[in-house]
């Protein structure tokens, strides 16, 4: 497996679990400045490398009134402040290929989003900028298929590459994790992250409805998925889950973040400390 550099963290196989972390979407400077302090800290005191993610923008959402975020100029400048004032690696998702070049001036890491994961134009677009890119694995994906992205990304150039499970459609509006898909997108040789708290939103109920999610599932599968081998755990947090502005439904409590990475950490410890399994035993 490659190892990817974020700055000076370090994502692969040998070395320690990284943690992405941050609220859903911007919802305004104060309050990201204040959680990204805050996680901060919370990493430092587990001993966990941080990676913080905010949208800028959020293109999916189930109604044309739905809060999007503040947009690429004003996010950008957020997520900037951000990593000057806290010496932290930054991620956003990139909806447009128009925007990449805006995004590579500040972003440490460009996400694809899961609904346009297949989007050629704007994987090229992406990997161009050599960034490293952090693409999200699209909810009606097979796991072996990522190959055909990181194909994509390599043929531009680009082997800074991490690949995101976020669960697979089951029926309609549920999504259900594989954890067979550690394995099989680990063997396109690239490291891997999960996502739980998407994992467990259930579609076609508005987000901001608290039927859009099921978070009590979020340790479960965090768990379970670092017991799995993965390299990254992606979480969106927010200090008041209840009023935020998108995926108020599905994010983890702030206040609930401590005792989650501990159990994850040890864990990740655990599995680091013991001789790999491979498949003959």
């Amino acid at each position: 497996m490659n190892d990817v550099m974020v700055r000076e963290i370090p994502i692969g196989k040998k070395h320690p679990l990284v943690l992405i972390a941050g609220p859903c979407v911007i919802e305004s400077e104060d309050s990201v400045l204040s959680l990204a302090e805050d996680l901060k800290i919370l990493a430092a005191r587990r001993g966990m490398p941080l990676i913080f993610k905010a949208s800028y923008l959020k293109d999916n959402r189930s109604s044309a009134d739905s809060y999007q975020g503040p947009g690429l100029e004003k996010g950008l400048r957020v997520l900037e402040e951000v990593r000057k004032r806290f010496d932290m690696p930054v991620l956003s998702d990139v909806h447009d290929s128009h925007d990449m070049e805006a995004a590579a001036q500040v972003l440490d890491v460009i996400q694809i989003p899961a609904y346009l994961c297949m989007q050629t134009s704007l994987t090229l677009a992406a990997a161009k900028t050599g960034k490293v890119i952090n693409v999200k694995k699209g909810q009606f994906l097979d796991p072996h298929d990522v190959k055909n992205i990181v194909g994509k990304l390599e043929g531009a150039g680009n082997r800074r590459i991490l690949l995101t499970e976020r669960g697979a459609c089951f029926g309609y509006h549920n999504l259900v994790v594989d954890m067979r898909s550690f394995r099989v997108m680990k063997d396109s040789g690239y490291p891997v992250v999960f996502d739980p708290t998407h994992a467990i939103r259930i579609y076609g109920i508005s987000s901001s409805d608290p039927r859009g999610g099921a978070p009590r599932f979020v340790p479960d599968l965090s768990r379970a998925a670092v017991a799995a081998g993965i390299q990254a755990l992606f979480i969106e947090t927010h200090p008041n889950c209840k009023n935020a502005l998108c995926d108020s439904a599905s994010m983890w409590p702030f206040d609930r973040l401590d005792n989650l990475l501990a159990q994850v950490k040890a864990i990740d410890e655990l599995i680091h400390s013991m001789p790999e399994i491979d498949e003959k035993g």
